[in-house]
């Protein structure tokens, strides 16, 4: 036999041909070799056949598979490439489902000495609900909540992620319960260190009892001891001096509406004792100009401030004579005690006249009228739904949902409002590393959805699954989690008409 050794000249076509050849088989060994280097435990979860929502750019990402393990997003291939390395038995099949991050609900409260067992049993319903992590913005149950934080964190029981402001700062003789009250900077400095103790996530201050000139000094002290700060607006101070003193994030966007006058000259004349607070806000209400406001927007954009609209309790009061909420059918997870705690607000509307109403709704529709123009304007919105006892008809897990209807409703795209529950969340909290996105690396957060949600926000309602810190729930593990939260409600109702 004879053997013929064919040598091709350097630029024949064969010859390129097989220098493609080989480095195609090259590539593929090296995957091969990458491959067997992931070091997965035998717990490791392979999720396929799902279309990964890009919620940075609006991309869907098709025919991939999720390699899950302690918690967290190993790899993102094809099935082809994973599926061995998994048994049959941990593959979980997405029926072709939208795959999305975990949703952020960034304004809540668990609040209420006497309804610790009432929120505790609520956990579970965000999870049912697809948020998996929470900014709870403070209130008397502050250690508890800390407490809660850990126990989570170390799978104690279910519920989301938490990151807390603990307690929040306010002035002598609040209003509110269970705040840190001070009276003058050396108090400040020792309720900033007690904070500091506990570790919180941001520190929230509030307006109620506290002078501007201390709310000032506490914004600025709590930025420079490196927090994250969060704070509502006193009259006697402007958005502009807040923003220089280094808050992070406004909550409520009816703060906003008076940047569509000079609001730091206003402000300054409330100070100053030169116009009453009532004065101020009836000139507010009635010389909004909204070129100047978007100015302004642009203004706090450009200093990285971030604003929490929490658009829902103000549309549940407004139109509150249109719909009672007697019928909600969410209601079956929320105890008598917890509800009970609606009242005040609903007796505080209860003899309105037809024009206060009428006020109240264009005055909702124009806080909610802002949301585009802050989308325009550059400022990152956090979707927060207010949830708490005391904000009434505003439904823990159910009204981050209707809260990401009305930005959309208000505007905003499906993906924008997507954005401000995912990616604007984790990117505030300084976690966009690890949360916020379904990427490799990344905490595995997901919320599988029956429908589209790029094309239709309300679509994130509409759960197949969900996955919560490695966590999977199929639909029947989800609704086990509801009817397990509505036995509870009913539960702590009947042993307290008992005691």
């Amino acid at each position: 036999m004879i053997t013929r050794h064919i040598v091709f000249s350097k630029n024949h076509p064969m010859k390129r041909v097989l220098s493609i050849i080989s480095c195609l088989i090259a590539f593929f060994s090296c995957q091969d070799v990458q491959k067997s280097k992931i070091n997965i435990s035998d717990q490791a979860q392979l999720l396929h056949n799902g279309k990964i929502v890009n919620v940075k750019d609006g991309n869907v990402l098709e025919n991939q598979a999720i390699l899950v393990d302690s918690a967290r997003i190993v790899t993102i291939s094809t099935y082809g490439d994973l599926s061995e390395m998994v048994p049959a038995e941990r593959q979980i099949d997405a029926k072709g489902k939208y795959i999305i991050p975990g949703l952020w609900d960034m304004h809540v409260h668990f609040e209420g000495e006497d309804l610790v067992e009432d929120n505790l049993a609520l956990f579970p319903v965000f999870v049912a609900y697809g948020i998996t992590t929470v900014r709870d913005m403070a209130s008397d149950l502050g250690e508890q909540v800390l407490q809660w934080r850990e126990e989570i964190a170390a799978d104690k029981f279910l519920g989301p992620q938490i990151f807390t402001a603990g307690r929040k700062l306010e002035g002598i003789d609040s209003f509110w319960k269970g705040d840190l009250e001070i009276a003058n900077e050396e108090e400040l400095q020792q309720m900033l260190d007690k904070l500091e103790d506990y570790e919180v996530d941001m520190v929230k201050v509030t307006e109620n009892a506290l002078s501007g000139e201390l709310f000032l000094q506490s914004v600025k002290q709590a930025h420079e001891r490196g927090f994250l700060v969060s704070a509502h607006v006193p009259l006697d101070l402007s958005m502009e001096d807040l923003a220089a003193a280094g808050l992070s994030s406004i909550e409520h966007a009816s703060y906003l509406l008076r940047l569509g006058t000079d609001e730091y000259r206003i402000a300054h004349e409330v100070a100053n004792g030169r116009m009453s607070p009532s004065e101020a806000n009836t000139y507010y209400a009635g010389h909004f100009d909204q070129d100047t406001a978007m100015l302004h927007y642009q203004k706090l954009a450009d200093s990285g401030l971030a604003i929490t609209p929490t658009l829902i309790g103000g549309k549940q009061l407004a139109y509150y004579d249109v719909d009672n909420h007697a019928d909600d059918d969410f209601r079956k997870y929320l105890t008598d005690r917890f509800t009970s705690n609606y009242q005040w607000r609903i007796d505080r509307i209860a003899d309105s006249s037809p024009e206060q109403w009428q006020a109240r709704k264009e005055r909702y529709q124009q806080i909610a009228a802002q949301l585009p123009y802050l989308q325009r304007a550059g400022m990152t919105i956090l979707a927060g739904s207010d949830a708490a006892a005391l904000n009434t008809f505003v439904y823990p897990a159910l009204s981050l949902h209707q809260e990401l209807e009305l930005f959309q409703e208000a505007g905003l795209s499906p993906l924008q409002v997507l954005q401000t529950a995912t990616i604007n969340g984790a990117a505030f909290m300084g976690k966009s590393s690890t949360m916020g996105t379904v990427e490799t690396g990344k905490q595995a957060d997901l919320v599988l959805l029956n429908s589209n949600p790029l094309k239709d926000v309300g679509a994130t309602q509409d759960i197949f699954a969900v996955m919560n810190d490695g966590q999977y729930f199929d639909r029947r593990a989800l609704d086990a989690l509801l009817e397990h939260a509505s036995q509870r409600k009913t539960q702590l109702d009947q042993e307290r008409l008992t005691r």
